[in-house]
């Protein structure tokens, strides 16, 4: 039998649009809203320059302050859309063409035809589908930060820098919860774009995943996911951060259905994870879908908090 964990003092409070945990040195809070209403998207594109997806929730966030290093960070549906690529794309934005795109192409390629030829470049002004490699950002925090409250790479000979996937598939308490969408899109009726991040607080840590996820009917699948843990016993403070990306043609996807004629799991987006994740690297962040997207990595990264000075 698993020893009992014990619950550490903490605090939860509760607004109409926000709810929050202080624990330890913590200060987490979680705001989840109906989808911005017509004068904030007009507020919101204007910023950004580009349209909006069509569901954008510019209201909800998650925020993490650190209350004795002063540190924080954020995330947010405008900070992620910030991260949408704006103008033609370029090498490494992973433009993506609709499925129908090649047939189009062919179409008015043929030898007879008197059609110019057309140009294969996205022709919209933005990234159509909404990718972004966001990973949170660090919002202002009226002082100036230590050099060492900065990400930095993980050293992989020290144990700490790195995410414990036992601790948190134990069944502990569940202090603190949260699923914090920030937009999604039905790309025209040809796929589906979203980005959610979750948390959850546990008595000895805390554990965030930002998931941005991309289906593009008969052409890909691409996944950003950001996790972010932090072990509430790491002293100095430690906060590790592991970002990947992973894409895959959509016929590769569809011959990993556990049956060939249910496509459900195409719209389910752990099990679209979990096969990305787990194919070979070469084919996943090597290869991906030949789209050259630089979002196809891991990278773990850590951040030690210091005591601010007084």
């Amino acid at each position: 039998m698993a020893a009992a964990v014990a619950v550490p003092q903490h605090k939860l409070s509760e607004t109409p649009n926000s709810r929050a945990i202080e624990i330890h040195d913590w200060l987490i809070t979680a705001s989840t809203n109906s989808i911005s209403n017509a004068v904030e998207c007009d507020a919101l594109q204007s910023h950004l320059g580009f349209s909006l997806p069509e569901m954008t929730f510019g209201n909800n966030y998650l925020t993490l302050e650190h209350r004795k290093s002063a540190w924080k960070m954020a995330f947010d549906a405008r900070g992620a859309l910030m991260g949408v690529r704006r103008g033609e794309l370029q090498d490494g934005d992973g433009g993506v063409k609709v499925g129908y795109a090649d047939a189009w192409l062919k179409s008015r390629t043929d030898p007879g035809t008197n059609l110019p030829l057309p140009t294969t470049v996205a022709a919209k002004p933005y990234d159509w589908t909404y990718t972004t490699v966001y990973s949170g950002h660090h919002p202002s925090t009226g002082t100036e930060l230590s050099s060492s409250a900065s990400w930095e790479d993980a050293d992989p000979e020290n144990s700490t820098h790195d995410i414990p996937l036992a601790e948190l598939t134990r069944p502990d308490p569940i202090l603190f919860y949260a699923e914090i969408p920030l937009y999604e899109d039905e790309l025209h009726d040809n796929g589906s774009s979203n980005l959610l991040v979750r948390i959850r607080v546990m008595p000895t840590c805390f554990f965030i995943l930002a998931r941005f996820i991309l289906r593009v009917d008969n052409v890909l699948f691409r996944i950003h996911d950001t996790r972010i843990y932090h072990s509430f016993s790491s002293n100095p403070p430690l906060v590790v951060r592991q970002v990947s990306g992973w894409e895959a043609p959509y016929d590769r996807m569809k011959r990993q259905l556990p049956r060939r004629n249910d496509l459900t799991p195409l719209t389910d987006a752990n099990w679209i994870a979990k096969v990305l994740s787990e194919m070979p690297v070469e084919a996943t962040q090597k290869a991906g879908a030949g789209t050259r997207w630089r979002g196809l990595r891991t990278k773990l990264e850590v951040v030690v908090l210091n005591k601010s000075d007084p």
